[in-house]
């Protein structure tokens, strides 16, 4: 059936972007008007010619058809980086079941009201003779401000407006004054809020590229060539940590804006911002900008505004400096893939991986993947081709990778050591402060509400039916509360005592960071300990404050959670200490080994990345689980192998894939029923081959404000199955009338509910 009319927005630089209006396809436009194209359309009442974007078209009317104007005309040569944008948000509803409102306030760099900054310079009207002429006159007649003023322009000529009624202290009356004798012009030019660190460019000096190892090179060369041949793929690159991998996304960026396209290099956490930006400053100058979040509305909107007037060729940041609108887009990076912060929490929830490779598509445009622990699906699909795999095995320095102890705090418990420190770890840390070496101590909270274990045998309460943690839920008015699956609903009474060696040391883990700080300060006073979490990153410069401090050796030791483990690099690290590898091991979730492994191995990476040999420590109550065994041998692809084999049996991605559908609602009988008709109607909606549909049950979070949640989760090893169920269901949502918020959808979700 032919699409009869078209949803279009008709200002997509406002930021109320959530108003489209619907025309109609006069016939002669009737099948050429697709989403993402910029058409000419009659607005208002004066019917006044203006522009508008596409982002749908449908057969259904929602007003009287008569009603309706005609779009006018198709905008020749109409697809630009809005169009774009437009297409990608569409095509993220379409996989990520989300309103299109969602998904254009996600892609779209939304424009703000705010003050334009204007640059203001004092510029000198006479030579420098007349100046100092002038500013002896001044001097004589006592006008002081006057004198000095133009004894500063007769040494400069132009001097910035802040420095003369600064640092010079003159009054506006004064320059007015010397305007009006035609002595001195005030020329004013717009200029853009930076987003760099200020210490980022200061002194800068454009540092000697780095000669590339032969397997660098190779990889260089393999995919520019498939570039310049118009081969557009994704790759990966599963390198060993410290064996090279940004100086290969330095050299690919290089040679594709020689190219004149441009870049986008995305990282995990905003902790890693300053580092990355250092490196790539050095190289590429002030054609780098970044966009994250901790950035001000105004800085946001000027970078984005640099990004599309071509200013800048290289954009990095987390996840949403993926939306830069990038006219010229040929390369994103995605670095440390594997990380749980490229996947969005809020509708829509889409994942940057798969959003980047779409963007790719669009933009004719390569992907490059990058990962010393690949996710699964990366891994998986370069194992059946869909994606170029290339590896590097051997750190760039020559160093080694470090040497791995794992301690098993069972025996350390039973040997007398209540202390947050194996004795081991104890020991290396007094002896790297005697050597004055740097140490790293890394605190695995991931999950730390969720597993309860014993801290005597090691044993952990899991789901009979789930085979993951059953998480604790205290109660009131009872000691032990409750024990609750989050995946299928099933729960027990708490326990006192360990059901297999009948201890009474079971319970939940509650170290934390400040809490290490505070002991390393009683059994090392000498010792200069800095605190990295989401307490001491509050301000906007704090992350680069702490990472810069530790970089110059003003700090020993390092306490923090993972943001201090993903992609730092200090020389003078040599140890490491991973506390609690237990923590994500059983977080509730079956991603739960994957993540360990990749936290694991990550944190282990950071010792000894220079000529300095490393040590790294790994305390755990399960030293024989096969995560631990082989994060300590650095075995990605034992790890790779063992997992596998649980998600395939399980039926989890990427073996098979999960819909996670969510369902709110303020009245809790009303949430539980639209739950349970959903996941009837998913049932039905299977055709010959039926989903496997766990739940509903009541969310881990049960209540947030008042509103009510409920979860139940589809698996089939069709991905297309899932998107069709997803169609069926929001008809179905949209003929029952219900709130379109009160239903989310999660594909392949990085976490559990």
């Amino acid at each position: 059936m032919t699409c009869r009319f078209a949803n279009i927005i008709v200002d997509i630089s406002h930021e109320k972007v959530d108003r489209p209006f619907q025309y109609r396809i006069p016939e002669r436009l009737m099948g050429t008007i697709a989403v993402g194209m910029a058409v000419t359309i009659p607005f208002g009442r004066g019917n006044k010619l203006i522009h508008g974007y596409v982002m749908e078209v449908t057969d259904k009317a929602e007003y009287d058809e008569s009603r309706l104007k005609e779009i006018h005309s198709v905008v020749k040569d109409g697809v630009s980086a809005e169009g774009d944008s437009i297409r990608l948000a569409w095509w993220m509803k379409q996989n990520y079941g989300s309103t299109m409102i969602s998904a254009l306030k996600t892609v779209l760099p939304v424009k703000q009201k705010r003050k334009q900054l204007v640059k203001k310079t004092i510029v000198c009207m006479v030579d420098e003779a007349a100046a100092a002429e002038k500013a002896e006159e001044f001097g004589r007649k006592h006008q002081t401000a006057k004198a000095r003023l133009m004894q500063e322009l007769s040494l400069q000529p132009a001097l910035p407006y802040t420095l003369v009624t600064g640092k010079l202290n003159i009054a506006a009356q004064t320059i007015q004054a010397l305007e009006k004798a035609k002595l001195i012009e005030t020329h004013a030019e717009e200029t853009y809020r930076s987003a760099l660190p200020e210490n980022v460019a200061q002194g800068w000096q454009k540092k000697t590229e780095k000669h590339l190892s032969e397997n660098q090179g190779r990889i260089v060369n393999s995919i520019l060539a498939d570039f310049k041949a118009g081969i557009r793929q994704t790759y990966l690159i599963h390198g060993v940590t410290g064996s090279g991998k940004t100086e290969v996304y330095m050299e690919l960026i290089d040679r594709v804006i020689a190219e004149g396209r441009q870049a986008i290099v995305l990282i995990p956490e905003i902790a890693l911002t300053y580092q990355t930006l250092v490196r790539f400053y050095q190289r590429f100058g002030d054609r780098v900008s970044v966009m994250n979040s901790r950035l001000s509305a105004g800085e946001r909107s000027d970078q984005c505004v640099r990004a599309a007037k071509g200013e800048v060729d290289i954009m990095i940041g987390p996840r949403s400096a993926l939306f830069t609108p990038f006219q010229r887009l040929g390369l994103v990076i995605i670095d440390e893939e594997h990380e749980g912060s490229y996947k969005s929490e809020n509708m829509p929830k889409y994942h940057a991986r798969e959003t980047a490779a779409e963007l790719c598509r669009m933009k004719d445009a390569v992907l490059v993947l990058g990962s010393a622990t690949p996710s699964l699906e990366s891994y998986h699909k370069a194992k059946g081709g869909a994606v170029k795999l290339f590896t590097l095995k051997e750190r760039l320095a020559g160093g080694q990778l470090p040497q791995v102890h794992v301690e098993d705090l069972r025996q350390e418990l039973k040997s007398g050591n209540r202390s947050i420190f194996s004795r081991r770890l104890y020991a290396l840390i007094d002896d790297r402060l005697k050597k004055g070496e740097q140490t790293m101590l890394f605190i695995n909270r991931r999950g730390y509400a969720g597993f309860v274990s014993c801290r005597s045998c090691g044993y952990v309460m899991k789901c009979p039916h789930c085979d993951v943690s059953l998480s604790e839920h205290t109660d009131q008015y009872k000691k032990a509360g409750r024990l609750v699956c989050h995946y299928c609903g099933y729960e027990m009474p708490g326990v006192t005592n360990c059901p297999q060696c009948g201890s009474k040391y079971i319970l939940g883990f509650r170290a934390g960071t400040q809490q290490i700080e505070e002991l390393l300060h009683k059994e090392f006073p000498a010792a200069r300990v800095l605190r990295m979490d989401a307490d001491t990153t509050r301000n906007k410069d704090s992350y680069e404050q702490i990472l810069s401090q530790f970089a110059n050796e003003e700090a020993d030791i390092l306490v923090g959670t993972q943001m201090i483990v993903k992609g730092h690099d200090f020389a003078k690290v040599t140890l490491v200490g991973i506390l609690a590898a237990d923590m994500s091991l059983h977080a509730g979730d079956y991603r739960a080994g994957e993540r360990t492994f990749q936290l694991l191995t990550q944190a282990a990476g950071r010792a000894g990345r220079s000529a300095l040999p490393g040590e790294v420590v790994i305390q755990t109550y399960q030293p024989e689980h096969y995560t631990i065994i082989h994060a300590a041998n650095q075995d990605y692809e034992g790890f790779y192998a063992a997992e596998m084999s649980y998600r395939d049996l399980m039926m989890y991605p990427p073996a098979a894939h999960l819909m996670a559908v969510l369902v709110l609602s303020p009245d809790a009988v009303t949430g539980a029923g639209h739950a349970q008709e959903l996941a009837e109607r998913a049932k039905a909606a299977s055709g010959d081959a039926p989903p496997l549909v766990i739940g509903p049950a009541e969310a881990s979070i049960g209540k947030i404000n008042d509103v009510f949640r409920y979860v139940f989760y589809i698996k089939h090893r069709d991905y297309r199955v899932l998107t069709g169920i997803k169609d069926v269901l929001e008809t179905y949502i949209e003929a029952m009338q219900w709130n379109a918020d009160s239903v989310q959808f999660d594909f392949d979700p990085m976490r559990n509910y």
